[in-house]
């Protein structure tokens, strides 16, 4: 008789868990978050054209084994990781759009909806790979900055959340997030 299923543990009992290697825990964190990473793929993958040859389940599976493959990190917590799956969901879909962009020798550039960030007011569709470049040249000027655009809108953290991750006050992010805003908004206008 197979063992019965262990009940649901938090993501960061999970994490610590799995750190410390015990296997089970990385089976337990795959269903624990499954749900969560699969509408993270889906919101990103929404803007997308309709024949993309991605789809939210297999950008799931890529982020994943991803990040299962860190040895590099100290896991701290729920939030950290989806920040983390993020982060590799981007990088993927802009590997995606860049090697479709080359094999189509620069035509049709993926588009992406950057209203799904929590408080975006309107829908914007922007090129993955202009916005990922955006957000390296973000980072050169402000490494902080470009981590609260991807916590708030590739990890779809709340304000509280991508507070508690970067060690701030919920009121520094909201300002941070609405110059962070700005900035890219500029930025991809021009592009």
């Amino acid at each position: 008789m197979p063992d019965p299923p262990r009940p649901p543990a938090d993501i960061t009992a999970l994490l610590t868990s799995w750190a410390d290697g015990e296997h089970e825990a990385e089976e337990d964190l795959l269903t624990s978050v499954y749900d969560q990473l699969h509408a993270m793929a889906a919101r990103y993958l929404r803007g997308e054209r309709k024949d993309h040859t991605l789809q939210a389940t297999a950008l799931v599976h890529e982020a994943y084994l991803r990040l299962v493959n860190q040895d590099t990190i100290t896991w701290e917590g729920r939030s950290q990781f989806f920040a983390i799956a993020a982060t590799m969901m981007r990088r993927i879909l802009v590997d995606h759009a860049r090697k479709r962009a080359f094999a189509k020798r620069g035509g049709g550039a993926v588009k992406i909806s950057l209203d799904d960030a929590g408080d975006l007011e309107e829908e914007t569709a922007v090129d993955l790979v202009a916005l990922d470049e955006a957000l390296q040249d973000l980072a050169r000027l402000d490494r902080d900055r470009a981590t609260l655009v991807e916590l708030r809108f590739f990890a779809g953290l709340s304000l509280e959340e991508t507070a508690e991750v970067l060690g701030i006050s919920r009121a520094t992010v909201v300002r941070q997030w609405r110059v962070a805003r700005a900035w890219l908004f500029q930025q991809l206008s021009n592009g």
